[in-house]
């Protein structure tokens, strides 16, 4: 099977190469570093031929709508018109949880756009929603540092590791598309000031961790369950602890 990995240079994409690739499966790690840019159009076409499934992992640190909804919306325009050319039989894209609840505001704005895009782009399609990704705990502190303490919500999320996320990607990359959504999320869920506070007590970090109920999620307003999955799920197999004490 061949498979084109969008964004196959990042920290999800990597893995998921590796992955399918030792399964024996022809894969192109495709990034704007080796020539296919998503944004602009640039090598898609090239990159598509005899393709049988494209995974979307392309992604944007800026959290400003004014950036992602032009990006996600051309990068997904683009990537569904050169697949529907190719003929290509699956499109999976990863995506957030919360999507469909927290709706058109800041980098959720630009999923929700995504996700429309693929809905109506006309190629057989998996979604995958993940909760955020351990990795990014350590972020979530520093966003919220003022004055030497890290104020944060106790408003629950479900993380989980990046290695997972990439394991079930690349396992939903060679199953049979469905049209539709599947979430995934980590082992436990608890409060977010919860998960930040055990992130810097095993980096020896003295912030204190203080729960401001206004805090959100990156300055956007949340709810309780907002950004935790709330039907069925698929759970990674590694826990917070287990990925602590990582070498």
């Amino acid at each position: 099977m061949k498979i084109v990995v969008i964004g196959g240079t990042g920290l999800i994409g990597k893995q998921v190469v590796e992955l399918l690739s030792n399964q024996g499966h022809e894969v192109n790690a495709a990034s704007p570093s080796t020539g296919v840019d998503s944004v602009t159009g640039q090598g898609l076409d090239g990159a598509m031929v005899g393709a049988d499934v494209v995974v979307d992992l392309t992604n944007t640190a800026d959290f400003d709508e004014k950036v992602v909804v032009p990006f996600f919306s051309a990068s997904s325009h683009n990537l569904l018109a050169a697949e529907k050319k190719a003929g290509v039989g699956h499109h999976v894209a990863l995506s957030v949880v919360g999507t469909d609840r927290i709706g058109a505001v800041g980098y959720f704005a630009g999923k929700t756009a995504q996700e429309n895009a693929i809905r109506e782009g006309g190629v057989p399609y998996t979604i995958l929603r993940a909760t955020q990704f351990f990795e990014f705990l350590s972020v979530m502190a520093d966003a919220g540092t003022r004055d030497g303490s890290v104020y944060v919500t106790s408003h629950l999320m479900q993380p989980m590791a990046a290695q997972d996320v990439a394991r079930i990607v690349a396992e939903t990359a060679v199953s049979p598309a469905i049209d539709s959504v599947l979430e995934m999320a980590g082992t436990e869920r608890a409060g977010i000031n919860e998960f930040v506070s055990r992130v810097l007590a095993a980096h020896n970090d003295p912030r204190e961790v203080v729960i401001d109920t206004d805090a959100g999620y990156f300055g956007m307003p949340i709810e309780e369950t907002s950004i935790v999955p709330l039907g069925e799920t698929r759970v990674g197999d590694i826990s917070l602890k287990e990925w602590l004490n990582q070498p």
